[in-house]
């Protein structure tokens, strides 16, 4: 009867009205998927397979929407939550990762793909970093008259430093900068940057080696939020993207003092380490491990996709006590950010996956198709990165502090 009663509770496409959870209405959007309605698979009818393009949404709803798995959901959606595509680009994975909003200027920052479909980036060329306002999106959201419309306003290309190499990860803002990281190319070296929002976009190189030793590819990075610390991970992306020699280092993270210069390996065991974030007090840190995704060596659904949890030691500053938070049944986790009620988002092959602090899934932002990283860009609306195309979720729920001081 469970599972009858989570069928009736599917909202189909075209139904009219919202329908109830626990006496909560679903909002516009949003579809409620009982966990009791697939428990059990229907005889005869096909299993998925490894999750990379056969996505989990059995109402068949068309995306973008709200996929509603728990009642926990609607408290990070509000009453009247939308989503909707913000900037496409069809021809260009123009919106791959880095995602930093500068609250001064109600801009989002974010890089193009390095070395991967539709990047147009190689060993001998660069990726792209761009910026679009929000300003200009709220202003076509009031000329269109419409929450969910496809919007599509202008992306502006910056033009950096060459010491700002195949951008993958960002956060801040950082002391007032957009704090890089970059995978490097061929034989420029993987480095932290820090970028002026502000034309010129000047930059200052703050680290580029393990003690004269270059890193593999760096990936994405976020700041304590006590100690100003710079955390940042590791992994051979670029050699698997062929745009950076093979590796001479684990896949690790590291944490780097920019007051005194130190940096020291915090975690180590990955197959290959991804995003990361902190919860707001500072004490807990989750990384996101997408050993699956192979760059040449191909996917493999055996390899983790697979969110991990740690302690942070206030004393060393590693990261202790490794436990499994969360495995996604969609491509791998990428990005990761945590929102001030302590439920952390990861960006993943079918848009982005939300778990409360115990690890249970409450709900998706189902677009159909690859996120590989999030933002807030202030309470109440969260950036999602799709490579041809930028989404945008405004919704209840805020993200913890990301910026420094």
């Amino acid at each position: 009867m469970g599972a009858l009663a989570g069928l009736a509770a599917w909202r189909w496409p075209g139904t009219p009205g919202p329908i109830s959870l626990q006496g909560v209405p679903l909002p516009p959007q949003a579809v409620y998927v009982d966990p009791l309605s697939f428990a059990v698979h229907p005889p005869g009818a096909p299993f998925r397979g490894d999750g990379w393009t056969d996505h989990f949404n059995p109402t068949n709803t068309s995306p973008p929407f709200f996929q509603v798995f728990h009642p926990g959901f609607l408290k990070i959606l509000g009453s009247s939550p939308s989503i909707r595509a913000i900037a496409t680009n069809p021809g260009f994975a123009f919106a791959h990762e880095a995602p930093i909003w500068v609250p001064g200027t109600d801009e989002i920052f974010f890089s193009s793909q390095d070395g991967g479909y539709l990047g147009f980036s190689d060993w001998e060329n660069n990726n792209e970093v761009g910026k679009l306002s929000l300003g200009d999106v709220k202003e076509a959201s009031v000329a269109s008259r419409s929450r969910t419309s496809l919007l599509n306003v202008t992306v502006t290309p910056l033009s950096l430093p060459d010491t700002v190499q195949m951008t993958n990860g960002g956060t801040g803002p950082y002391y007032g900068s957009l704090l890089l990281i970059n995978s490097g190319r061929g034989v420029r070296p993987p480095n932290l940057v820090l970028v002026n929002p502000s034309a010129p976009h000047n930059a200052t190189v703050i680290l580029d080696n393990y003690f004269g030793r270059q890193f593999n590819s760096l990936n994405d990075v976020k700041i304590h939020p006590r100690s100003g610390n710079i955390y940042f991970t590791d992994v051979t992306y670029g050699w698997l993207n062929h745009f950076r020699p093979s590796p001479l280092l684990p896949n690790q993270v590291y944490r780097f003092d920019p007051n005194t210069g130190n940096v020291r390996v915090v975690a180590d065991g990955f197959i290959r380490c991804n995003g990361l974030a902190f919860s707001g007090d500072g004490r807990l840190a989750y990384i996101a491990d997408s050993g699956a995704a192979g760059g040449f060596l191909g996917k493999n659904a055996t390899d983790p996709a697979t969110i991990y949890a740690y302690d942070v030691d206030p004393q060393s500053d590693v990261l202790l006590n490794r436990r499994v938070f969360a495995y996604v049944d969609a491509g791998v986790p990428d990005g990761v950010q945590v929102d001030k009620l302590g439920n952390v988002y990861a960006a993943c092959g079918d848009g982005v996956h939300v778990w409360d602090r115990s690890g249970t899934l409450l709900g998706k932002f189902f677009i159909g198709t690859e996120s590989a990283n999030i933002a807030f860009a202030g309470r109440g609306r969260l950036v999602i990165l799709a490579e041809t195309a930028i989404y945008l979720a405004e919704i209840f729920a805020d993200g913890v502090k990301v910026s420094w001081p």
